[in-house]
């Protein structure tokens, strides 16, 4: 491990010296990790994209891609584009990251079953602002808008985050 690395330990996430809060997913941290069971998945997990609203926040780094309108995440095992970003309009079910709450207005991309998906084994596993402290995600990562935005602007590509069962 290196300190660039995200590492998920019992008192929050360690990133650069620090600890941080943070919520994750509903199921807890699954090694078993399959679609809809809300859990976050075991392993090491590469950011491979930071996406930000530019009609609410900078980008907090150069590389950062904005969120437009009809961007979607597809989350149907049965779809070819199954765990990638697609548009709409988008006849599979999918998840809209250009969201009414401030949820996804900074959103960091892991590779977790991307980019070859396999079916069930689960899509998304963003880090992104959490709705509150302690209040379960579906899976991802969340934060404190502070929080995020201070990762975010230090991140390095291809940063890891490692999650370790308990």
């Amino acid at each position: 491990m290196t300190p660039a690395d995200l590492v998920l330990t019992p008192t929050g996430l360690r990133f650069m010296g620090r600890t941080f809060a943070c919520s994750i997913g509903r199921g807890g941290i699954s090694d078993r990790k399959t679609e809809g069971d809300g859990a976050t998945p075991v392993g090491e997990h590469r950011i491979v994209g930071m996406l930000y609203r530019p009609d609410r926040i900078c980008p907090p780094q150069d590389w950062a891609m904005p969120i437009l309108p009809g961007d979607l995440w597809s989350d149907d095992i049965e779809a070819i584009d199954y765990n990638h970003m697609v548009r709409a309009p988008y006849p599979h079910s999918h998840e809209r990251l250009r969201r009414a709450d401030p949820l996804y207005d900074l959103i960091l991309l892991t590779d977790w079953n991307w980019p070859y998906s396999q079916k069930s084994r689960g899509s998304a596993i963003f880090l992104h602002q959490w709705r509150r402290p302690g209040y379960p995600t579906e899976g991802c990562i969340a934060f404190s808008r502070e929080t995020l935005r201070w990762i975010a602007e230090r991140l390095q590509p291809e940063a890891r985050v490692i999650v370790r069962s308990r």
